[in-house]
């Protein structure tokens, strides 16, 4: 299929940077340039890719609490205490995809099954009951079993229990984004894995993600389809986190200025165990997922930041007060698993994940951070898209 076409690709971005000189700007960047970063930051003003790569520098990791600090100050700024909440929603673990380090990988022996229309139902009505009013949904990547068709019919039925619905699926055309628009999907999560283009082919050995430059062009198509929330990543330890934390950071920035009116964020998603062996993990400490976090806010002010429950619950905590302003609660990652429903064939999780916390608890537990929790913030109003909704006291939850 071809790709359709744009003014302008990220790509296009993406290749000015060779990575062995981007390595070498990363490592060699001065304790100054960090110093001069930061008071930018603290002043705000706005900060170049040379701010960035010092802030994701060794040299700044001295320096990581003045970072913190600047952090929360310019979050609060500009998003107020309010930490919104969400859920995943797996519809399906079919996929055709081999990619190395994922536990839905074609090649690994685990049963496999789709959400009827039915059991979407009855896990909204689910994820309802405990106050969330925003999910996103999951399938794997097999688009005879789980097409855009297949997607948009789950998110009309979830509309009769949610208003703010989002999409972590395979790549898209526009035309296909615009289906999932016109059926009430608002936002949607990309992750490009690894933004090292020569890394990526080896990781992705076939299957349709194996097409580096069609997932990377996603969030911009569906930008251009209508949708108004649109999230990056890059699936940290994969490479280098630094060279791949500068590039998702750029990717951001690029989709702001591309889609002025829309809300973008990014993902910071660290290796978790899961169905299979991948053993090539690069190793990202706590301490440098802070330090990525930081430099992202700095580098994005008005960016949001997701962190997922891939990370402790202590650690999630810790994380909010300087710059979070998205996580999920209640997760289950197997197919189905909201409902409440004896365990099926199919429920095999992607991966495993590390906080269990409720929406109750997660409701809890940011209150006495001092934070506010958001369970309701895309309100549709007639004619018209979507809009921020206020803070909510967690009825239900």
């Amino acid at each position: 299929m071809p790709h359709p076409l744009s003014p302008r690709l990220f790509h296009d971005e993406l290749v000015r940077h060779d990575r062995a000189e981007l390595a070498r700007r990363l490592s060699a960047a001065p304790e100054q340039a960090a110093l001069r970063a930061i008071a930018a930051a603290e002043q705000g003003g706005r900060l170049t890719e040379d701010d960035y790569i010092a802030l994701l520098s060794p040299a700044a990791a001295p320096h990581l609490e003045r970072m913190a600090g600047a952090a929360r100050a310019i979050t609060l700024r500009n998003f107020g205490r309010a930490v919104q909440l969400f859920t995943p929603l797996y519809l399906a673990n079919h996929c055709t995809n081999r990619c190395v380090y994922c536990g839905f990988n074609t090649g690994n022996a685990i049963p496999r099954r789709r959400l009827s229309m039915e059991e979407v139902d009855a896990e909204g009505a689910a994820i309802a009951a405990t106050g969330l009013r925003h999910i996103l949904l999951l399938t794997g990547d097999a688009p005879r079993l789980t097409g855009p068709e297949y997607i948009a019919e789950a998110a009309r039925v979830l509309r009769r229990h949610m208003p703010g619905i989002s999409v972590e699926v395979y790549s898209l055309t526009e035309e296909e984004y615009a289906l999932l628009a016109d059926s009430g999907v608002d936002g949607m999560t990309m992750f490009q894995e690894t933004y090292n283009e020569e890394l990526y082919a080896r990781l992705h050995p076939a299957g349709p993600k194996r097409d580096f430059r069609f997932r990377l062009d996603a969030p911009d198509r569906a930008g251009r389809a209508g949708l108004r929330s649109l999230n990056v990543g890059a699936l940290l330890g994969l490479d280098d986190w630094r060279a791949d934390s500068f590039l998702t950071g750029l990717h951001a920035r690029w989709l702001q200025k591309q889609h002025p009116a829309a809300d973008i964020a990014l993902s910071v998603p660290r290796m978790r165990p899961h169905v299979g062996v991948f053993d090539d993990v690069h190793p990202v400490s706590d301490r440098d997922l802070v330090q990525i976090i930081a430099a992202a806010r700095l580098f994005l002010p008005t960016a949001g930041i997701v962190v997922s429950s891939r990370e402790r619950a202590d650690f999630r905590d810790h994380l909010m007060r300087i710059a979070v302003t998205r996580v999920s609660a209640g997760v289950s990652t197997a197919v189905g698993g909201h409902a409440g429903a004896p365990a099926q064939d199919g429920d095999s999780p992607q991966f495993d994940i590390a906080d269990t916390r409720s929406p109750a608890e997660m409701s809890a537990a940011i209150r006495s951070l001092g934070l506010a929790p958001v369970f309701k913030y895309w309100e549709p109003l007639e004619g018209e898209s979507f809009h921020c909704g206020r803070a909510s006291g967690g009825s239900g939850a």
